[in-house]
């Protein structure tokens, strides 16, 4: 089994973020949500209180405003050409894309791509509430142990944050843009 990162891993750029503008684009009544946002972020990345999840929930507000089941494909039909070539090129069926992004964004583009297995973070479309934590660092390992518990062959990524998942790969390659190359762990400090 190869496992990827999605975000700036197989798609070029912040899936999430993408979403959210084209959401504020069609629906500029979720504008004022963008505050509580900010606020969040600042307590978690600055004054480091809270969680990730907790910040993330703040962002996700938007949700309860737009229509989900009309705007996600709609998205999708946009931004799809942000799928990388060179996962295009060596796409295998047991693949597995593994994710901060939430599953009902990642899900219809997997099916799109043929990608069926899928490990995201679980965000209710209708609330922007998380069911469990978000998906990022040793969560990957934890959600990928207790679904697989298999063998990962080949890991991609674009970020240091998953050299916990890249530890447990036989090889790892780090992600930027379309260039991939073997992955150096960071020294411990």
């Amino acid at each position: 089994m190869n496992v990827y990162d999605f975000d700036k891993t197989i798609y070029d750029g912040d899936s999430t973020m993408h979403f959210y503008l084209f959401c504020l684009k069609r629906h500029p009544a979720i504008f004022p949500l963008m505050f509580p946002l900010v606020k969040g972020a600042v307590k978690y990345y600055v004054l480091n209180r809270g969680t990730k999840t907790m910040m993330k929930e703040k962002m996700y507000r938007f949700l309860r405003k737009i229509d989900s089941e009309r705007d996600v494909p709609d998205f999708w039909k946009t931004h799809k050409r942000n799928i990388k070539r060179f996962y295009i090129e060596q796409h295998r069926d047991d693949d597995l894309v593994i994710s901060a992004s939430p599953y009902f964004l990642l899900r219809p583009i997997c099916d799109e791509l043929g990608i069926k297995n899928l490990i995201a973070s679980r965000v209710d479309v209708k609330t922007g509430l998380y069911t469990g934590e978000n998906c990022h660092g040793d969560e990957k390992v934890r959600l990928f142990k207790e679904k697989y518990g298999g063998e990962i062959e080949e890991f991609y990524s674009d970020s240091h944050n998953d050299d916990p998942l890249a530890k447990m790969a036989n090889k790892a390659y780090m992600v930027k843009g379309e260039k991939i190359s073997e992955w150096v762990f960071r020294k411990a400090k």
